[in-house]
């Protein structure tokens, strides 16, 4: 038998990199079947147990498979249907909002040309252009998100029947991960299957905790200073922070801009303050407490993540980015050639002597 052909570690490397940009590239074109195929996924690993429960309970799988998605039906139409209730509310509001609008543009106006002795029309000619030029942008804009939209539609009908495929023929697909990797361990492999499926409700449930909690903060300090729509924008605002690290910042600039619309200058400061507050919470206390445990990757890669997520797939690459990246982690802790990548991923192994540093400081 012919002894394994050792690379050198530049040989390794061009490897290494011309397979990650391949793999890169069959996920960004390849994400109207990839991001169903994941979000049925982790549907699926959510609503396994209701459906092994109720079969139990001697109820056929297929059966017990259509009762849990009708009832998941039934609870995702009210929920979007509440959504679309309060959003509602936001639009019977609209014109009075653009009405204000339009009255502190005209209050710039008159600012600037007094401030910088432009005349009035000047000032107006270049804000119509700058509108023109908006319109414009937002026409394009529309063509894209029209496009966009099909894939959402796609997503939103294909994601139902992989679910239930994926449920019904869950042992099936066991057994093949089972026999994919036949020269590990049965336990390590039942371990892996588990911590994946413990990462993703772990994780799920967490951000839940972390919506609820920062909405209902979010509608507290609203409420307290008088915005309008506050619970909506609390629930909006809850949504977009779940967004990671960009989501608070949106957050912000929406809530200042209808403070600037509906209240006196000065509340803008109040929201920021307000917000800025929120966000200490969130990140100091919140998050430590209830996502610091679910997901062990370390600060520099969850950045990346986030950001390469964002990069293929938009705002859906950015929830996804954290959960995936530690189920490859869970992965690449299996093998022994590839742990030193999980190592890399993981946070720093706290040794023996930083622990008496930390013990005698």
């Amino acid at each position: 038998m012919n002894p394994p052909i050792k690379l050198p570690f530049y040989a390794k490397a061009t490897f290494l990199l011309i397979g990650f940009c391949v793999s890169i590239y069959i996920l960004y074109i390849g994400q109207e079947i990839i991001l169903p195929l994941i979000y049925a996924a982790i549907i699926t690993i959510l609503l396994n147990p209701i459906v092994s429960f109720l079969e139990r309970w001697r109820m056929s799988r297929f059966v017990a498979i259509s009762v849990v998605l009708s009832l998941a039906s039934v609870l995702m139409a009210a929920l979007l249907l509440f959504v679309a209730w309060r959003i509602d509310m936001l639009d019977t509001g609209l014109p009075e909002l653009m009405t204000k609008l339009e009255a502190l543009l005209d209050k710039a106006v008159r600012w600037i040309s007094e401030q910088f002795h432009i005349r009035r029309w000047k000032v107006n000619l270049w804000m119509t252009d700058s509108k023109n030029d908006l319109m414009n942008d937002s026409n394009a804009a529309i063509g894209v998100t029209l496009t966009a939209m099909s894939g959402v539609l796609a997503t939103m009908f294909l994601t139902p029947v992989y679910v239930f495929l994926m449920l019904l023929y869950e042992r099936h697909l066991l057994q093949f991960v089972h026999r994919l990797f036949a020269t590990t361990s049965m336990e390590s492999i039942d371990k892996v299957v588990s911590d994946v499926s413990g990462i993703i409700k772990n994780y799920l449930s967490a951000l839940f905790i972390q919506f609820v909690i920062v909405t209902v903060l979010d509608c507290a300090g609203l409420l307290l200073l008088g915005i309008e729509y506050a619970v909506v924008l609390g629930v909006i605002g809850g949504l977009l922070n779940l967004i990671p690290y960009l989501g608070g910042l949106m957050t912000m600039l929406l809530f200042a801009a209808i403070a600037l619309v509906t209240k006196p200058p000065i509340y803008v400061l109040y929201v920021v303050l307000l917000y800025g507050l929120i966000q200490f919470i969130d990140n100091n206390i919140i998050v430590p407490k209830v996502l610091g445990s679910k997901v062990q990757l370390n600060a520099l890669v969850s950045v990346f993540a986030v950001i390469l997520g964002g990069m293929l797939w938009g705002i859906p690459g950015m929830f996804l980015s954290i959960p995936l990246v530690a189920i490859i982690k869970l992965i690449f802790d299996l093998f022994d050639h590839l742990k030193p990548w999980g190592f890399l991923m993981g946070e720093p192994e706290v040794t023996t002597a930083d622990k008496a540093k930390k013990t005698n400081s």
